[in-house]
Parts: C-alpha cells; structure tokens; sequence
C-alpha cells in the first residue's frame, strides 16, 4: 500500500489565493475549503485508499516560546483563517483523518505520521504532499518521499541532495544556517545556500564544523568570516535548527489501517449540499464539486 499524507494548511492557502472566493448561505467564506475537498477527493478517486490530512488548527506552536519572530497568524486574512476549523470539519465528514494540531504544527504531524507508517513493512511508499523544505527531512531514499501536487513532481532522497546540496539529515541545520523567512527565523549573516550546502555536505551537522575554517578543506566563499559569524551566533545556529526540527514524537496512530478511507459519514451529504450551494463574488454559483 501506499500511504498519503497531505500538507491541509499549505492546501488551504494554496486553494485561497487560486479560487474564486464563494460564500455559504451563512455569509462564510468557503472558496477554499471547497477547494481542498475536491481536491482530496480526486486523489481518492484516483487511487488513494490510505491517506490523512494535518492542520495547523492554531498557526502559533511551542516554536512561538523559544523564538519570539517565529510565524504567528498575524497579517493572514480572516477570510483564510476563519476556514481552518471548517476544513476540519469537512474533510472529517468526507471519512478522512484529519490531524488538527494545537500545540504542534501540521509540519510536525506529517513528520511523525511518515515515520510511523515508514515503519510498517505493509507500506511499500509514503507519500508527504507538500512542497515545504522543512519536509525534505523526512524523505528517506525512495521510500518516504515528499510530492508537489502543484506542479505534479516527486522529490526522493537523491532529488532533496540535488536540490540543497546536503542529505535529508542535514536540513534542519541548512535551515538553521540559511535561515527560513516564511517561519520567521533569520538563519546567521553571510551564510548563503551555496556555501552552506558545501560545508554541512562534509560535516552534516553544525557541531561538527570546525572553528577553524582552513580545516574545512571545501569551497565556500568568506570561510573565514563564515567561521567568525558561526562562532559568536552558535547559540542562535542550535537554536533556529531546533526550531527546524520537526518533531516525530507525536502519537498519532498505533495501525496504519486506521488511515484507509472507508467512505464519507452520513453528515456528507448535508455539508457537502451546503457546499455545493455556496454563491461566487460574481451572483453565480461555482463549478459542482462531485
């Protein structure tokens, strides 16, 4: 079997800023959930039988306490978040598990769900649908491997060194070192992709780098004021790749077979008919979702 797991927030966003905006007979806003469950309705359709979505149910984490720039819903539309708990809802109602996170993120649930199902010698392939870097650190050869449903193409573990230039393992500390502006954290000055993927792509981790940088032996630009910035910002280094760390420790199912999609719920129908009413910006209705 193959084991689906899908990125429902980058999903959410992905389908709010691509659809036309639709309203129910409540006046909500519901263009993007609609989206998304047609969305994962056609992967079931198209051959689907295990697979769960995860939520970033509250977009603030236990990364908000130990770094105080770390992402925060702030400046996302109400429209876009009002649609979180709706999705949940939904995707509940369709018969698909749906991991909304609290004190975790989405990110940490799909991590700890691909290694758990990763685990079991029934799964032939783990599938993470989501384009997120952070993911890449989950990828493990051609077995656990991350798809963009966007543009329709799989990254392996040769495609995540093709990609940043250092293995799986190392992304968090690439992250840590290179910084990521979409989660809020700024990586150390003067360490750009390049010279960061030819240092952790001999010493895979930021302990291990030398303070010396002619012991590097690599050709990274600046070394010398690289080895400065990572000596007196080390602590920050640790920091920002623990932030990029997902978490994997998340309880989340204890039989890959609670994942297989035996149908909707009997209140499909009802929200799904809602749905299916919902009214475009224009007076008209949108495209039926079945």
């Amino acid at each position: 079997m193959e084991v689906y797991l899908v990125d429902g927030t980058y999903e959410l966003f992905r389908h709010y800023y691509a659809l036309p905006k639709a309203r129910d007979a409540d006046g909500r806003e519901v263009g993007a959930v609609r989206g998304v469950l047609k969305s994962v309705l056609g992967m079931i359709r198209g051959g689907a039988t295990h697979i769960a979505v995860a939520t970033d149910h509250v977009i603030e984490s236990f990364r908000n306490d130990l770094w105080a720039g770390y992402k925060t819903g702030a400046g996302v539309e109400r429209d876009l978040l009002a649609q979180f708990p709706l999705l949940e809802e939904v995707l509940m109602a369709a018969g698909i598990v749906v991991w909304p996170m609290v004190e975790f993120e989405a990110d940490d649930a799909l991590a700890a769900s691909a290694l758990a199902a990763s685990r079991d010698e029934r799964v032939e392939r783990v599938i993470i649908c989501t384009p997120d870097k952070d993911l890449a650190q989950c990828v493990v050869g051609a077995r656990v491997v991350q798809l963009n449903r966007r543009t329709r193409s799989t990254i392996d573990e040769l495609g995540v060194v093709k990609k940043f230039g250092v293995s799986p393992v190392s992304i968090p500390d690439y992250l840590a070192l290179v910084g990521d502006a979409a989660d809020g954290y700024p990586g150390l000055p003067g360490w750009g992709a390049k010279s960061t993927a030819a240092v952790l792509a001999k010493f895979v981790h930021v302990e291990s780098i030398p303070t010396d940088s002619s012991e590097w032996g690599v050709n990274a630009v600046s070394a010398g004021a690289l080895a400065h910035t990572l000596a007196q910002d080390r602590e920050h280094a640790l920091l920002f790749r623990t932030l990029a760390t997902l978490r994997t420790d998340i309880p989340l199912f204890d039989d890959v077979e609670r994942l297989r999609w035996n149908g909707p719920t009997d209140s499909f129908v009802a929200i799904a008919a809602r749905l299916d009413a919902a009214v475009a910006e224009n007076g008209r209705r949108p495209a039926r979702m079945g």
